[in-house]
């Protein structure tokens, strides 16, 4: 029905005025009668574009995680964390809807497109942290806001409500990730960069329009685009790295677990451990990201649960990071070091990586010695930040024990000896603090009074003689406070 023929009919512009009872807005305030009756895509042509975006989610998510680890700065770790959790939730929303449409939902699982595939592994395998930003979020996030647009402009509000609602439920998410992108692109990428990436820039565009764009509204130009990085396949890197802000990456000096848990060391000056051990939780994505990386052939469902703990980890990194700046401390003066991520990545498989996991959080949960604690530490301190961070922290370990009985319980076993196996795994990267000292690694330095003394600056308090003394490393005791063997 065009606008001509709506003129030569008269009648039919009732469709402007409809309302409902006493003025209700018509079909629930979705739209209009008239764009209820013209707009839509039949079930076909919805279902065609759900599973791109489907896909496309699900390559970004990919990307996002298999990057945390080898990309140093940290913010950028966050911030993949983040964005590699708001894509997996929505892959399942997608896939879901896709099999309410009277379709067989064939073609969830390899790409809709040769280029759209290709598109999303140069990204993947793009040389530096500026290519990935520009890949990411000036090429592939745009694209996927696109098509989200686009879908809900063209999706039939009524008929098809469940997908519109989807769209717009995940473009809100999309449009948070595509407005720090651009964010992170002005801060970090700078003319030069473009410039030298510039020739790569243009074959990301050919390939989304070789594929017809991202959803594939666009009619496809049917070239057939060269591989540029992606032509030798991405290998999934495992060693953490970190930017220049972190420095002695294998310093462990500073037993923080053995200050907590000594009943003579008053309550406010644990809250410095305390933030230290959140922040320190920066290694906790950088391993999760690489089981992650290694298990993708796992359900839907794995890489939600896992990626969620993973995204949890992050945050709980930046809690310890307000709570620093809470006390005007600068964070770069503390060695936060990389040794347990380092290890596990690159000493274990997967599977013990997983189980080493578990084991710390199942021994987290016992009240005297767990989570519980920590937050009773908090307010016996009399300091709200601090009491907040470790009542969220708590809650969130509790998932991620649940999460950890879900996946890798059963794989292994009963409880016990999941927790055995990843008990004996951790032991297995825990015996070289003498080696990296005489490596000329690190000093293991003591940090602590340093920083204990510009706590109480900020408390306005004199540091407590005895404790400015405390030191006690890493050397012969876990974070568990089990002895180290080996």
């Amino acid at each position: 029905m065009t606008p001509d023929s709506i003129q030569e009919h008269p009648s039919e512009s009732r469709l402007d005025s409809y309302t409902g009872y006493a003025g209700l807005p018509p079909l629930v305030g979705l739209e209009s009668m008239r764009e209820a009756i013209e707009r839509g895509l039949s079930v076909s042509e919805s279902v065609s574009r759900l599973k791109r975006l489907h896909w496309s989610l699900k390559r970004l998510h990919q990307i996002f995680v298999s990057r945390i680890t080898s990309t140093p700065i940290y913010e950028l770790k966050m911030a993949f964390s983040l964005h590699a959790h708001y894509c997996i939730e929505h892959v399942g929303e997608f896939a879901a809807r896709v099999r309410e449409m009277r379709q067989p939902p064939h073609g969830l699982d390899v790409s809709p497109h040769d280029s759209l595939d290709a598109f999303f592994d140069e990204i993947l395998c793009a040389p530096a942290t500026e290519a990935l930003l520009l890949g990411l979020y000036e090429f592939a996030v745009p694209a996927l806001v696109r098509a989200l647009a686009n879908l809900m402009e063209d999706t039939n509000k009524l008929f098809d409500h469940p997908t519109w609602r989807i769209c717009r439920l995940t473009l809100l998410e999309i449009q948070d990730v595509e407005k720090y992108g651009a964010q992170a692109i002005r801060c970090l990428v700078s003319d030069e960069s473009r410039s030298e990436y510039r020739d790569w820039l243009t074959i990301l565009d050919s390939l989304l329009a070789a594929a017809g764009d991202l959803d594939g509204k666009r009619e496809p130009t049917g070239k057939t685009i060269a591989r540029h990085y992606s032509g030798t396949p991405y290998t999934y890197d495992p060693t953490p790295r970190r930017d220049e802000r972190f420095k002695d990456l294998y310093n462990m000096g500073v037993n923080a677990e053995a200050m907590l848990f000594n009943p003579d060391i008053k309550p406010l000056p644990k809250t410095i451990m305390l933030y230290f051990k959140r922040m320190r939780e920066i290694d906790v994505p950088e391993m999760m990201a690489s089981i992650l990386a290694e298990n993708s052939d796992k359900p839907w469902e794995y890489a939600r649960d896992m990626t969620r703990q993973l995204w949890d980890e992050a945050r709980h990194a930046m809690m310890g990071e307000t709570g620093f700046a809470d006390l005007g401390i600068d964070w770069s003066e503390i060695p936060f070091n990389f040794t347990w991520s380092l290890g596990l990545n690159t000493k274990l498989s997967s599977k013990e990586r997983h189980a080493v996991l578990y084991t710390i959080e199942q021994g987290l949960m016992p009240k005297a010695t767990g989570k519980e604690y920590e937050w009773e530490v908090a307010l016996a301190a009399a300091d709200p930040l601090a009491a907040m961070i470790q009542d969220y922290d708590w809650a969130d370990e509790v998932l991620h024990a649940r999460i950890g009985r879900k996946w890798i319980v059963p794989e292994i076993g009963s409880q016990s000896e999941a927790m055995a196996y990843g008990d004996a795994a951790w032991s297995k990267i825990l015996t070289d603090w003498k080696k990296w000292k005489d490596d000329g690694l690190t000093e293991h330095r003591n940090w602590w009074p340093d920083v204990y003394r510009a706590a109480c600056r900020h408390w306005n308090i004199e540091p407590d003689p005895e404790l400015l003394h405390y030191n006690v490393s890493y050397e012969s005791t876990r974070a568990d406070l089990k002895e180290v063997v080996g």
